[in-house]
């Protein structure tokens, strides 16, 4: 994966994690659960402020390689500040969704062997304002993974059809009240006063909801479904999935760390369904392969425990799931 390291181009809910000042979520679990070789091919797929990285690297021997991936130009930028002189390492500015097409340009297809996501946005984005994440920072409604492409949150809510809106919001962040956020949207844009800022649209969601629940803003799981919309993130998550067992080497393991229900039942449901024999009349001796199961769960999903939690109120939602290529 040597051939990609020329290429210097450059996920506030309260359930993320990533950032300068905070250890990586289920660090140590997502380590063992990679099983690292220290001469094999591995993939940090949502590179964020690179605590899980440098763990991986630490672990590499000179033959080793290791992949970072961001679709973040800030976080690609501290990839190159940190690793781009290693000789063990690649980086790519793109979504891990990409990793096919990166696997088949460095001839490594079938030879991956460890793949680690982290989900959601990262600490950085939460904590800037000017990235628009967070309805605790006050600043321009973005929300874009990668600034450079797509639309922002803002131009999303003024062009989307208020019955999308809604089923957004309602799918996404799974928000009880979605219907009367999105009629709170819509009739601010036709008012011309639609919220050009994070405060703003906190503020307007908040007087749409009739109830709270306790310890979460009310706008935390609009906040949520519009980031996961504007960044394609669950169709970005299925794409990577329906080729990761082709990139995997027998052996080869994928890590997977979500926050969000939606991605995790994603997670959960492709890691059984490929780890099981399909529907066959009982007593069949033999199997055809094009019906064995290319997957196994070599281990339970794992959780933090209290004292993570305590250091890092943000690793509260988060599981961990492993599982390993079959011959």
């Amino acid at each position: 994966m040597n051939c990609l390291r020329s290429s210097k181009r450059f996920h506030y809910d309260a359930q993320n994690h990533r950032g300068p000042h905070h250890r990586p979520v289920l660090l140590e679990a997502a380590i063992d659960a990679l099983r690292i070789q220290a001469n094999g091919v591995y993939v940090d797929g949502t590179f964020g402020c690179g605590g899980h990285a440098a763990a991986i690297l630490k672990r590499l021997a000179t033959g080793g390689r290791l992949g970072l991936i961001d679709k973040d130009p800030s976080a690609i930028s501290r990839a190159q500040q940190k690793f781009a002189a290693d000789a063990r390492c690649f980086i790519h500015h793109g979504s891990y969704a990409e990793l096919g097409v990166l696997a088949d340009t460095c001839g490594v297809r079938g030879r991956i062997d460890g793949v680690l996501l982290d989900l959601g946005a990262s600490s950085p984005q939460l904590d800037e304002a000017r990235r628009g994440f967070s309805f605790l920072r006050d600043g321009p409604l973005d929300m874009r993974m990668d600034p450079s492409k797509g639309v922002s949150a803002a131009a999303w809510l003024a062009d989307t059809p208020l019955s999308e809106i809604e089923s957004v919001i309602r799918r996404y962040g799974e928000e009880r009240y979605a219907r009367r956020i999105a009629q709170a949207i819509d009739a601010s844009r036709q008012a011309g006063r639609l919220p050009q800022t994070t405060g703003a649209l906190a503020a307007l969601i908040a007087a749409a909801v009739p109830r709270r629940e306790v310890g979460k803003h009310p706008a935390t799981r609009s906040f949520q479904a519009i980031r996961i919309a504007i960044n394609d993130e669950l169709e970005e998550l299925r794409c990577f999935l329906a080729g990761i067992c082709d990139l995997l080497c027998p052996g080869g393991r994928l890590v997977v760390i979500s926050f969000h229900s939606l991605e995790d039942r994603l997670v959960k449901r492709f890691m059984r369904d490929h780890s099981r024999i399909g529907d066959l009349p009982p007593g069949i001796p033999i199997v055809a392969h094009s019906m064995r199961p290319r997957l196994r769960r070599p281990a339970k999903p794992v959780r933090p425990g209290a004292e993570e939690i305590r250091v890092n109120p943000r690793a509260r939602s988060a599981v961990l799931r492993v599982t390993e290529r079959l011959p």
